[in-house]
């Protein structure tokens, strides 16, 4: 009996280790057939001429793979982005093959960065409403300047055409509240971008403000999709 139950997990872990590598696979197939042009083979980003944001160095991704899966299906304009440089996949590829090169990005470049960011301690669950109130008024005096007063990706900077900067519209964003805190504590280049656009506001502020602001676009801004 004992032998027989043996034998029986030796053929599911075996069965499951071939689908994880065809997975793999699948989604190296696609990475290289569809992705790394702009992300390049490495995952760290390729310049492109005349497109307005560059493509993000996929190993500094703050992303869970079905994070990942999420952008790739639907676009990073769907989420937040203001230009249409990452464009929807969902058109040409079906969901198993989207979410193969999702487990391919995640597991060859972006795991360790995510992970890191999971990691980063987190409860804004006790935060005081002097914390809360504070937090609204740092974004209406920092934040709104670029991501404009309702959060849409439209203030007062992305009128100025010398600088051409695209901040992403907040009332689509896939980010978690503690994904929000790190890119506002950290900045956009730490995450990923190739711009530094997005300062990272930790040399400013303490956590405890900067979990105000993320908890204020977490729930007063985001819309949920």
């Amino acid at each position: 009996m004992k032998k027989a139950l043996l034998l029986a997990t030796m053929i599911v872990t075996i069965l499951s280790a071939g689908t994880i590598d065809e997975k793999m696979q699948r989604g190296k197939e696609i990475f290289n057939q569809t992705c790394s042009g702009c992300h390049g083979k490495d995952g760290k980003g390729v310049m492109q001429g005349g497109f307005n944001v560059q493509p993000r160095n996929l190993t500094k991704s703050i992303l869970t793979e079905e994070q990942i899966f999420l952008v790739a299906k639907k676009g990073a304009y769907h989420w937040g982005a203001v230009t249409t440089g990452m464009p929807a996949w969902e058109g040409v590829y079906d969901d198993t093959s989207l979410k193969a090169a999702a487990h391919y990005i995640y597991h060859t470049f972006a795991k360790e960065s995510s992970q890191k960011a999971q990691a980063y301690p987190y409860d804004s669950s006790k935060l005081s409403k002097k914390a809360l109130k504070r937090g609204k008024k740092i974004f209406f005096r920092n934040c709104a300047y670029c991501h404009g007063k309702e959060g849409k990706g439209n203030g007062v900077a992305t009128y100025n055409p010398e600088k051409s900067i695209f901040p992403y519209d907040l009332t689509k964003l896939l980010l978690s509240e503690k994904q929000i805190f790190l890119f506002a504590k950290y900045g956009g280049k730490h995450w990923g971008s190739q711009r530094d656009d997005m300062p990272g506001w930790g040399v400013k502020y303490d956590d405890e403000t900067l979990m105000g602001v993320a908890r204020y676009v977490e729930e007063h801004l985001k819309t949920g999709r």
